[in-house]
């Protein structure tokens, strides 16, 4: 007899710390962050083509929370879909959550599995951690394309 798959149980304490870690990266890529509504980044290719563009884009401002895009402009392969995130900063709490992700509202934090979108059981949790390592990338090896100006001393 075939046993069913155990239920599975939402990691909290692990899908907090990436959100408060995606706050901190946000925060760092966009530095002045209530003042600026768009910042863009460029990542190099192997390849030697144009460079990809990253913005991310203000959407809401709420007295606790805002809303942020967070989106490539081009795609890397023609098949993969460049992804777009819509991000929410609880800025009392210090965190960013995932909200939506290329064009699928509101990801559940756990999804019985398997089911009609086919999502994963730890869908939300994944997105976020995608995010993260995605911002950490362009923490790393992104260059700013917003223009700066220079101070005279």
């Amino acid at each position: 007899m075939p046993t069913k798959n155990p239920r599975y149980k939402l990691d909290l304490s692990g899908l907090h710390a990436e959100c408060e870690a995606n706050y901190a990266r946000l925060m760092r890529l966009m530095p002045g962050f209530h003042e600026v509504h768009r910042r863009e980044f460029m990542l190099g290719r192997a390849d030697g083509r144009d460079p990809i563009r990253v913005s991310i884009e203000v959407t809401q401002r709420c007295p606790y929370t805002t809303m942020v895009t967070v989106s490539q402009r081009e795609a890397v392969l023609p098949w993969v879909e460049p992804p777009q995130f819509e991000v929410r900063l609880y800025h009392d709490a210090l965190m960013a959550e995932v909200v939506q992700y290329s064009g699928v509202r509101q990801v559940s934090a756990r999804y019985d599995y398997p089911n009609r979108e086919m999502h994963q059981r730890d869908e939300k949790h994944q997105l976020n951690r995608f995010l993260g390592e995605w911002l950490s990338h362009c923490i790393a090896v992104g260059q700013s394309a917003d223009e700066v100006e220079l101070c005279e001393y």
